[in-house]
């Protein structure tokens, strides 16, 4: 508490004084360089609300905040003071951080282009003269190799850009950025040939495998996904993606012709129902019943078959999950819910 009491009249000082636009405006004309003042219209200073310090710094430095006109558009100006006695090593890092929050708080409020924002260091310490570097580079082992980095463009993998002969030749990463080049525009089968070729060299463990699979079920186009799915299985000669794959197809198959039977057994429900009102309608009471005993019987039927592909349901889902497949994927696939999935597996 003390610490904080002492440095709280430098504070108030420092902010009192330099938040008054005109004694702001004389500070800036002596003291920002020649080459940054020139870009500066020091007349259209406006104090900007709210700090960039963290908390636990707050009680040995202060910060302001002006935005202004400069030649290439709208600026800021960041004025830091340091009240601590021993000055900090790496002030020039924590001044550029401040000056990034500040670009960041900027486009926040809509603005599409970074602002300048000229960051500045007011020292009143008991070393004399201020002992470090104020350029934040300097606090690099190799500085020289840190301008190069911070300086230039920063590398970019853009695998759109990348033949996909280069791509397969990637070893473990090959299957990744193939998928991720192609995943939103081309059915999958297009790219299946270079898929098989990744598989044959044998560099995607079955764990990944299982993992790319799933991203291709979630994300992939494919206008016959079983299609797909059994010709990477002929074409790839390793046996444990052959049997994933051969799995896999299986279950699509098999959950397209659950839905077939069951829209279909629908159908031909609701148009026995209709017509069987239409024939009691028409008969009378008397033939009405024998009809609705029929009916009776006939969704008795249906109901058990309806019970009966529930159970294969739950069979292929058991099996998908053992496969390997997320719980969210085999949900989307066999369409029983995450609860349902989770009472198959206790």
């Amino acid at each position: 508490m003390e610490q904080i009491a002492s440095h709280s009249p430098h504070d108030a000082v420092f902010k009192h004084l330099l938040s008054q636009r005109a004694t702001a405006r004389d500070f800036l004309h002596i003291h920002l360089p020649k080459h940054l003042r020139e870009q500066c219209d020091l007349r259209t200073l406006q104090l900007e609300s709210g700090s960039f310090i963290e908390e636990d710094l707050r009680a040995s430095h202060s910060d302001i905040l002006y935005s202004l006109k400069t030649h290439g558009g709208e600026g800021y100006i960041y004025i830091l003071i340091e009240h601590q006695s021993s000055p900090d090593r790496h002030m020039a890092f924590r001044l550029m951080r401040y000056a990034i929050a500040a670009m960041q708080r900027h486009l926040d409020k809509g603005h599409h282009q970074l602002p300048l924002v000229i960051p500045l260091l007011f020292y009143h310490g008991r070393t004399s003269p201020y002992p470090y570097s104020t350029r934040w580079l300097d606090g690099f082992p190799q500085p020289e190799m840190a301008e190069r980095l911070y300086s230039r463009s920063f590398p970019l993998i853009d695998v759109t850009e990348i033949p996909d002969d280069r791509l397969v030749q990637h070893r473990r990463v090959a299957m990744l950025e193939l998928l991720q080049k192609h995943i939103r525009q081309r059915d999958l089968m297009d790219i299946s040939e270079q898929l098989v070729r990744i598989l044959s060299l044998g560099y995607t463990t079955r764990r990944q495998f299982k993992t790319l699979l799933n991203y291709m079920l979630q994300a992939g186009n494919a206008a016959d996904p079983v299609a797909f799915l059994r010709k990477l299985a002929q074409k790839t000669p390793l046996k444990p993606h052959k049997e994933t794959l051969m799995n896999i197809a299986h279950f699509l198959e098999e959950r397209g012709r659950k839905e077939g039977i069951l829209q279909g057994m629908k159908a031909g429900i609701e148009k026995g129902l209709q017509k069987g009102r239409r024939e009691g309608r028409n008969e009378g009471r008397r033939e009405g019943r024998n009809e609705g005993r029929r009916e009776g019987r006939n969704e008795g039927r249906n109901e058990g078959r309806h019970q009966g592909l529930q159970e294969a349901t739950q069979r292929i889902a058991l099996a998908m999950l053992d496969e390997g497949l997320e719980p969210s994927q085999v949900a989307k696939l066999t369409g029983l819910s995450q609860q349902q999935l989770a009472k198959l597996r206790h």
